[in-house]
């Protein structure tokens, strides 16, 4: 008998361990988690790419605005919830440079161009000048051909910018100005921008496109894609390719590296992505990343151009300050 209880004590123990690591499960049976600061078109693209390639129901997908998860993963670093994020790549380099906290990718696609190996770009970000015709008829303004036009004091409350300190759209305007004008001219010329906008001062990049199509404003800077796509709609929105050139940003996927941890199903969801996901991107923002894609060239801007300087969350927080 007391050989049987001890069989049975034993055997019941060993079904608890076996129910409990069943129940704990492995990182791949786990929902993937994904951080994003993206815009809704290429959030809608993420979406519709797992949700048709067999991970419908096994994710998650939380939006931040870039400011706040670029704080976030500086902050948190492997620790932070996330599996996977689409992010500024400039942040995720300062973020890597901090806490080497993404894992190194195997990519099924081929760059254009060399990248780190912990970051696959996803998006290209592009900053214009827009303007609503309707407006701009009836206040009687010429059309700027310069960022440093939108200083002048004809704009006085007739123009919309983002703020640098919340949006990175912001310091796409702030990257032409300094390179185009060095930083003394660029603050006088941020001065006169500044006053212009006024109160029309927005905490996102597509704030300023907002307020131009509902004819708040007349001029505003921001994401020349979301301006193609009104003019395209058949709203009466157009766009300029500002004088000093337009500046871009691209953002890009990474996987957190949390060691045996790290759920692999996070990587499979980038090639995903990047092989079903980068043809509808381009619909969007029409600049080639990868060996084997094509843009229609009308959509293409003209004079793209990136800030000399290599861009990371410390360069940012010194133009940041020109504001002040």
């Amino acid at each position: 008998m007391n050989k049987k209880k001890l069989i049975t004590v034993i055997g019941g123990l060993l079904f608890l361990l076996l129910l409990g690591g069943c129940s704990k499960g492995s990182a791949a049976d786990e929902k993937v988690t994904i951080y994003t600061n993206a815009d809704e078109e290429p959030v809608e693209v993420i979406k519709n790419v797992l949700d048709k390639n067999g991970y419908k129901g096994k994710y998650t997908l939380q939006s931040f605005g870039t400011s706040e998860l670029g704080g976030k993963l500086l902050a948190e670093g492997k620790d932070i919830e996330a599996d996977l994020v689409t992010m500024s790549t400039f942040y995720l380099n300062s973020a890597q440079k901090k806490d080497k906290m993404f894992k190194k990718l195997d990519l099924s696609v081929d760059p254009l161009t060399k990248i780190p190996d912990y970051a696959a770009p996803f998006t290209v970000q592009e900053g214009t000048i827009f303007y609503n015709t309707d407006v701009m008829k009836e206040m009687k303004l010429p059309v700027p051909t310069s960022l440093k036009d939108l200083a002048d004091p004809k704009y006085k409350d007739a123009l919309s910018i983002s703020d640098i300190k919340q949006s990175s759209t912001a310091w796409l305007l702030f990257q032409a100005l300094v390179d185009n004008y060095g930083q003394d001219e660029a603050k006088t010329i941020l001065q006169g921008i500044y006053k212009n906008a006024g109160d029309h001062l927005e905490s996102s990049g597509s704030g300023p496109l907002k307020k131009v199509r509902l004819g708040e404003v007349a001029i505003g800077f921001g994401l020349r894609h979301q301006a193609v796509k009104d003019k395209q709609d058949g709203l009466p929105i157009d766009f300029i390719e500002p004088s000093e050139g337009t500046y871009t940003l691209t953002e890009s996927l990474a996987v957190i590296d949390k060691g045996e941890k790290t759920n692999p199903e996070a990587e499979k969801m980038v090639n995903l992505i990047l092989e079903k996901g980068r043809k509808d991107l381009l619909k969007i923002y029409p600049s080639a990343l990868y060996e084997g894609e094509t843009v229609d060239t009308e959509q293409v801007a003209k004079d793209q151009k990136v800030f000399p300087d290599e861009l990371t969350a410390e360069l940012l927080e010194k133009h940041q300050k020109l504001v002040d």
